[in-house]
C-alpha cells in the first residue's frame, strides 16, 4: 500500500449540522495509532506503579506501627523489671547491713561476701556495648532473689546465735514480754557502731549507733517516764527514759525531741527524731541501755 495515500476523515457535528474533514496520509495514522498506544500503556503502567506504590506504602506503614508498638511494650517490660530489680537491691543491701549490725553486736565475724558477685567488685567485661534486653534482666533477677534467699538464711541463723547467747532476748520479742522491758528497735536502720571498744581500742561506746535519715521516728522500747528531754552536751537531744527495776534508756543526737520531762510513754511510742545533733558525724540514733546506772549491752534488749 503507498504509504503517501491520504485518507480522508470526517468529523459531523450534529448540533451544528456541520461537517469537517481532515486528509491523513497512512504514515500520520500509524504514528497517530503508535502515540495513543504508547500513551495508553504509560497511563496504565502509571496507574499500576501509582496502586504499587500507595499498597507498599500502606504496608510499611501498618508494619512500622507494629514495631512501634512492640519496642513500647518491651521498652515498658524492661523498665518494670529494671524498678523490681533496683527494689530488691535496696532489700538486700539493707539486709547486708542489718546482718553486719548484729554480727557486730555479738561479736560474730562478719557476713561472707555473695558467691555469686561481691560487693565492691565488678565482673570482668568487654566486647561491644549492647542495650539491655528482657532477658539481661531477668538474668540479673534472679541472681539477686538468689541472693536474697542467701541472705536471709544467714540472718535466720545469727537470729538463733543470738537467742543462745542472750536466753532473754527471746522471750523480750514475744507478745508476752513485759511492757516496762526493752524489747525492740528504737528506730529503723541498720547498726553503724556497736557497744564497746571502739577506734583501735581507744574509746569505748557504752551503746549502739543506728544510722538512719534525719527525721525518722525514734521510739520508746519499752513503758516509762520520761526523766531527761532536751540538750546533753555531746548527746545534743536527748531523751532518757525509765521504765523501773533500775533500767533506763537513752536517746541521743535527735534532730527533735517530742516528748517532756515527766511524760508517761508507751512501747512503740515516737519520742524524737533521728539528727546529727552534739557530738556526731552524720545522722543516727545513739541507743543506750543502762542497768542500775551502768550501761549494758544493748543487744540482749532488741
Amino acid at each position: 500500500m503507498n504509504e503517501e495515500t491520504r485518507y480522508k476523515i470526517q468529523f459531523i457535528d450534529n448540533e451544528e449540522d456541520t461537517t469537517r474533514s481532515v486528509r491523513l496520509s497512512l504514515r500520520s495514522l500509524r504514528m497517530i495509532v503508535i502515540g495513543a498506544g504508547a500513551a495508553a500503556l504509560i497511563l496504565g503502567a502509571a496507574s499500576v506503579l501509582s496502586v504499587y506504590t500507595l499498597m507498599n506504602s500502606y504496608s510499611h506503614d501498618a508494619e512500622t506501627a507494629q514495631l512501634r508498638e512492640a519496642n513500647r511494650i518491651q521498652q515498658e517490660q524492661i523498665l518494670q523489671v529494671s524498678k523490681k530489680a533496683a527494689a530488691l537491691q535496696q532489700d538486700l543491701d539493707r539486709l547486708h547491713r542489718s546482718e553486719d549490725g548484729l554480727r557486730a553486736l555479738v561479736g560474730a565475724p562478719p557476713a561472707a561476701e555473695d558467691e555469686t558477685l561481691q560487693e565492691g567488685t565488678s565482673a570482668p567485661t568487654g566486647g561491644e556495648a549492647h542495650d539491655l534486653t528482657t532477658a539481661d534482666l531477668g538474668e540479673a533477677l534472679a541472681m539477686i532473689e538468689a541472693r536474697l534467699v542467701t541472705r536471709r538464711t544467714s540472718l535466720d541463723l545469727l537470729a538463733e546465735s543470738m537467742r543462745e547467747s542472750f536466753p532473754g532476748a527471746g522471750s523480750f520479742a514475744s507478745d508476752d514480754a513485759p511492757h516496762t522491758t526493752p524489747s525492740i528497735w528504737p528506730t529503723a536502720g541498720y547498726v553503724s557502731s556497736p557497744y564497746g571498744l571502739r577506734f583501735g581500742g581507744s574509746e569505748f561506746h557504752q551503746g549502739v549507733d543506728i544510722a538512719a535519715e534525719i527525721g525518722t521516728p525514734i521510739v520508746a522500747t519499752a513503758d516509762g517516764v520520761v526523766t531527761a528531754a532536751g540538750w546533753n552536751g555531746g548527746y545534743g537531744n536527748m531523751v532518757d527514759v525509765d521504765h523501773g527495776g533500775g533500767i533506763v534508756t537513752r536517746y541521743g543526737h535527735a534532730s527533735a525531741v517530742a516528748v517532756t520531762v515527766g511524760q508517761q510513754v508507751r512501747r512503740g511510742q515516737t519520742i524524737a527524731y533521728v539528727g546529727s545533733t552534739g557530738r556526731s558525724t552524720g545522722p543516727h540514733l545513739h541507743y543506750e541501755v543502762r542497768v542500775n546506772g551502768q550501761p549494758v549491752n544493748p543487744a540482749g534488749y532488741l
